[in-house]
């Protein structure tokens, strides 16, 4: 899925914070569903493709939030501003932090797949961990980025109620 191309409304629905905090929980269902091969083998392509379908059509499934003064409402409309314009970041965050970021989570979800493989819980376990909190700083940095967006503007501030 494009996130880049979802309508007006699907951002509204997707910036509910249900949307938002079921993604995450899906995400430990997701490893567990991909580790559950080693219980049930080929089997377990069917809860890979029932979480993966769930975050497929999860920006679709609730309701536009009440209000998008939220954490994860600002963290979803961040992210659309993020895209719009061009993946950029605000001038005081140094690029470079971000690729080293980038680095740590794909040594991360490298470290998840490994554990996956080997069925090292341990392993598994730390890994997830690290991959939400690194989504996790991600979302807040889109929050930062939309907080200040916000300030100047009005299409931007029209997504605050």
């Amino acid at each position: 899925m494009d996130m880049a191309v979802l309508s007006d409304e699907t951002w509204r629905r997707h910036a509910n914070p249900w949307s938002v905090w079921t993604r995450y929980a899906a995400f430990p269902l997701l490893v567990l569903a991909v580790w559950s091969y080693h219980a049930i083998g080929w089997w377990a392509v069917v809860p890979v493709a029932v979480t993966v379908g769930f975050l497929y059509i999860n920006p679709w499934l609730f309701p536009p939030p009440r209000s998008t003064r939220s954490w994860a409402s600002k963290a979803v409309l961040g992210e659309r501003v993020w895209l719009k314009e061009g993946k950029c970041f605000l001038p005081d965050q140094n690029p470079r932090f971000f690729l080293v970021l980038t680095a740590i989570a794909l040594a991360n979800i490298s470290a998840l797949g490994w554990g996956i493989v080997q069925s090292d819980a341990a392993l598994m376990i730390v890994s997830t961990v690290n991959v939400l909190a690194g989504k996790s700083w991600f979302n807040d940095r889109m929050v930062w980025l939309f907080s200040e967006r916000v300030r100047t503007s009005a299409e931007y501030q029209s997504w605050l109620y």
